[in-house]
C-alpha cells in the first residue's frame, strides 16, 4: 500500500474529495454509441498496405556454379557388366538365328516333300480309267528286260537303246495314260533347260517321222503282198480251169 501514507494527511482527503465531486457533477454529452470523431482518430489494429499495380516480377535463374563437378568414372565391376551384356545380346541374336533357319530348313523339307507326294499322285491314272499301274508296270519291265536279252550279243549301242525303245513301247501300249502323265513331267523339267527342251523335240521329230516312214513301207509291203496274193490266187484258178 504505497499510497496509505498519503491518504493520512489531513490536506489531501479533502482534494480528492473535490476532484471526485467536480468528475460526477461536471455537464458534458453523454453518447450512446461512439463519436464520430473518435472513430476517425482511431488507427486500425492491421495496417493497410497498398495494392501493389506493378507486374509481378520473375525470380531470376539460378546461375550454374562454377565450381567444376566431379566426374563419374566407371568401376571394374560396371565394365564387366557392359561386356557381359554385350555377350549375353551376342548369344541371344546367335540363338535366334539358329531358330530361323531350322525353321525355315523345316519348311522347305515339308515344301519339298508335299510336292513330291502331289507329283506322284497326279501320275496315276484316273480310277474310271481302267489301267492298272501295277500289272502294267510288271509287263513293261518284263518287255525291257526281253529287249536286253535279243541284244546281249550285239554292240553297246543296240544294248542301250534297244530296251529303252522296247519298254516305252510296251509302256505306251499297256500303260498309255500313265505314260502320257509321265511325258508332261519329263517336260515340265526339260522347259527349264532349253537346250534339253530342244534336242528331245529333234528326237522327237525324228522317231515321228522314222514311225511314219516304218507305217508307209509297212503299208506298201502289205499291198505288195496282197497284190502277189491276188495274182498268185488268180494263178491258181487259171491252172485249175485249164486243168478242167
Amino acid at each position: 500500500m504505497a499510497f496509505r501514507p498519503l491518504l493520512r494527511q489531513p490536506a489531501v482527503v479533502p482534494a480528492m474529495a473535490a476532484l471526485s465531486a467536480a468528475a460526477i457533477f461536471a455537464p458534458r454529452t453523454v453518447y450512446a454509441e461512439e463519436r464520430p470523431a473518435d472513430y476517425l482518430n482511431r488507427k486500425p489494429i492491421y495496417d493497410e498496405m497498398p495494392l501493389d499495380t506493378t507486374a509481378p516480377t520473375l525470380p531470376e535463374p539460378s546461375k550454374p556454379s562454377t565450381s567444376p563437378e566431379p566426374t563419374y568414372r566407371p568401376t571394374p565391376t560396371d565394365r564387366l557388366a557392359v561386356q557381359i551384356g554385350r555377350a549375353r545380346m551376342a548369344l541371344y541374336q546367335q540363338a535366334v538365328r539358329g531358330e530361323q533357319a531350322v525353321d525355315n530348313a523345316l519348311t522347305e523339307t515339308l515344301r519339298l516333300e508335299h510336292s513330291f507326294t502331289s507329283t506322284i499322285r497326279s501320275l496315276g491314272p484316273p480310277r474310271d480309267s481302267g489301267e492298272k499301274i501295277f500289272p502294267g508296270a510288271l509287263y513293261v519291265l518284263v518287255a525291257s528286260m526281253a529287249g536286253s536279252i535279243v541284244t546281249r550279243n550285239r554292240n553297246i549301242l543296240l544294248r542301250a537303246s534297244v530296251p529303252v525303245a522296247v519298254g516305252i513301247t510296251a509302256a505306251n501300249l499297256v500303260l498309255p495314260i500313265t505314260t502320257r502323265n509321265v511325258g508332261d513331267l519329263i517336260w515340265t523339267y526339260e522347259e527349264r533347260y532349253p537346250v534339253l527342251a530342244d534336242t528331245h523335240l529333234r528326237m522327237r521329230n525324228r522317231i515321228s517321222q522314222f514311225i511314219e516312214t516304218g507305217k508307209a513301207h509297212a503299208q506298201g509291203t502289205v499291198g505288195m503282198v496282197e497284190g502277189k496274193l491276188a495274182d498268185t490266187r488268180e494263178n491258181l484258178e487259171g491252172w485249175v480251169k485249164k486243168g478242167r
